[in-house]
């Protein structure tokens, strides 16, 4: 584990990561806990990283996933942004990868919500090791050996602009914010996302529908509905959305988005923008009922895979600011609730 990244073959590095992989939580928590020696002089901060990882939790990776962390004694959020390979344990050989299940080695790149103290090419420090936790941080998932930090972790930073959300909010005489409505296909997400918008017009707010079926057409178009593309492609939007919000409008984004995960990253991409999660709540067995594309009914024939409510999970909000029963009342008092919802939170005030 001493020697440096440079002067370390991949059939030791997989070697290592097995090693690892075979020692205790407690163990490995004190590997994770080492605070490299020296100061800011002498080892620079970096928070994307190209690296080693050994996957042991028995749900699959799936890059872009916000997951918890520890390296250099620090908690912190990481995510896979590259799935560069997985190795092949045996031969050496490099496979394409879109998750990495439990058990599997795979060369990537990461990124961390912050910077870490980290010189990998010490000849006298151990190697930098990232372990990946669950939620909870309880259970570890990972373990990543850091190879390198990548050149442009360092070099960019966030040009803040004169002309800021407040000032652009003025302009628009309301909060801006994302309303992130989250529903299954079929539980009328989209006719209350489009009738909110409607809603907002007719009372003069700015504001842009973001359509899950939309943004396939361009921002989306390369991703499938894999769990790997869905994470993706709510990462996508979550980032574009709170673009659309710091330009000062009230931004709808009308996505089945079915994993809590994804949804809590929108909400921290979000940031210090105002986020409302919409859960329109409506029985699987309505949804399917209604099957207004046919979805439903192909993903029962089998012609249609990875379908939410079929074979893909959809994980129902825990904690969303508004619930709404979509099977129960007609789409104007469900907008009714909403707009309430706003104009008690101040959306509507400056």
């Amino acid at each position: 584990m001493s020697s440096g990244a440079s002067g370390t073959t991949q059939t030791e590095l997989v070697q290592v990561l097995l090693d690892l992989a075979a020692r205790s939580p407690d163990e490995l928590r004190t590997l994770a806990s080492h605070i490299p020696a020296g100061d800011s002089e002498t080892i620079s901060p970096a928070d994307q990283f190209a690296c080693h990882l050994i996957w042991i939790g028995a749900e699959p990776m799936l890059p872009e996933r916000s997951y918890r962390a520890v390296s250099a004694g620090r908690d912190f959020g990481v995510q896979v942004t590259d799935l560069t390979f997985e190795i092949d344990q045996q031969s050496g050989e490099h496979l394409a990868a879109k998750v990495l299940s439990k058990g599997q080695i795979a060369y990537c790149k990461i990124a961390l919500d912050e910077a870490i103290p980290c010189d990998p090419e010490s000849e006298t420090e151990p190697r930098p090791v990232v372990l990946f936790f669950d939620a909870s941080g309880a259970e570890i998932l990972g373990i990543c050996i850091i190879d390198f930090a990548l050149r442009r972790a360092t070099n960019i930073s966030w040009h803040q602009a004169k002309v800021d959300q407040s000032a652009r909010a003025r302009v628009h005489s309301h909060q801006p914010c994302v309303i992130w409505v989250t529903g299954l296909s079929g539980s009328g997400k989209s006719t209350v996302a489009d009738a909110l918008e409607q809603e907002l017009h007719r009372a003069g707010r700015h504001t842009y529908l973001l359509d899950g079926d939309n943004v396939r057409h361009g921002l989306c178009r390369d991703l499938g509905f894999t769990d790997a593309d869905r994470v993706e492609n709510i990462r996508r939007v979550a980032e574009v959305a709170t673009l659309m919000a710091d330009a000062g409008l009230i931004v709808i984004a009308s996505f089945i988005s079915p994993f809590q995960n994804e949804r809590a990253m929108a909400r921290e991409v979000a940031g210090d923008t105002r986020f409302v999660e919409v859960f329109v709540d409506t029985p699987l067995a309505v949804c399917e009922a209604r099957d207004p594309k046919g979805l439903y009914k192909k993903a029962r024939a089998g012609e249609l895979k990875n379908f939410t409510g079929i074979d893909s999970i959809y994980e129902a909000p825990s904690h969303p600011e508004i619930t709404l029963k979509a099977g129960e009342h007609p789409p104007e008092v469900l907008v009714g609730q909403v707009m309430d919802y706003l104009s008690a939170e101040n959306i509507f005030s400056l």
